[in-house]
């Protein structure tokens, strides 16, 4: 098994992550094809005053000068890559500019490629063996993918049979607004919203969406 270094990094550098997500423990994941086509989605959020976006990873010439772009537009917004499952992911969102990546799976090659290049590769996993890997890889944060199918009690069901401590855990997959609070108060520690929140956004039903979202951030107390 290869040792912390050669795979999610040193010891701790998944913190400054953390200590953003426990100030507000939610994420949102868009998808728009092109990044500079979720500007206006941006510019939502932030006046909400989100701070985690995830802008999904495409194998597109233009992907990584536009999310360089956007990272400069939003310098409050942490924007990160998300649904990144190839290398050349990984080397645009560093590229890009990118202090974090997340993929929906847990690879190693990955997770190198991501060490070298000082990015945070936050692994996607669902099963115990899964989680186990992750946590021995030295991983500090990871993605419970998809949510929905395993359910709210799975995380916490893992950590008497596995032991103290797991990973911090962004539950993602699946999951809606009313979602976030319940699953919070089911032990995960952060919580990703994304095809079914964002197609409201960008859609007739954009300010529905955005009630949704403020309804969470303000339950949340942020």
């Amino acid at each position: 098994m290869p040792n912390t270094s050669e795979a999610c990094g040193p010891a701790g550098s998944a913190s400054w992550l953390i200590h953003s997500l426990r100030a507000q423990p939610l994420l949102i994941v868009l998808r728009p094809g092109e990044p500079l086509l979720a500007l206006p989605t941006l510019e939502r959020l932030q006046e909400l005053g989100l701070i985690h976006v995830e802008i999904a990873w495409q194998p597109k010439p233009v992907w990584a000068d536009q999310m360089r772009e956007l990272i400069d537009l939003f310098p409050a917004l942490e924007l990160g890559a998300a649904s990144v499952c190839q290398l050349q992911g990984v080397a645009d969102a560093a590229a890009a500019g990118c202090r974090y990546a997340v993929s929906p799976l847990l690879d190693l090659e990955l997770q190198r490629w991501a060490t070298e290049r000082e990015l945070l590769l936050v692994p996607g996993v669902m099963s115990p063996s899964e989680v186990h890997q992750a946590r021995r890889l030295g991983c500090g944060i990871v993605k419970l993918f998809p949510a929905v199918s395993v359910g709210i009690d799975h995380w916490r069901r893992l950590r008497e049979p596995l032991g103290a401590p797991l990973p911090y855990c962004i539950a993602a997959g699946g999951l809606n607004p009313g979602d976030v609070l319940p699953w919070l108060e089911a032990g995960v520690d952060a919580v990703a919203l994304g095809s079914g929140l964002t197609a409201a956004l960008q859609a007739a039903a954009a300010d529905a969406g955005l009630e949704a979202l403020q309804d969470v951030l303000t339950q949340l107390g942020r």
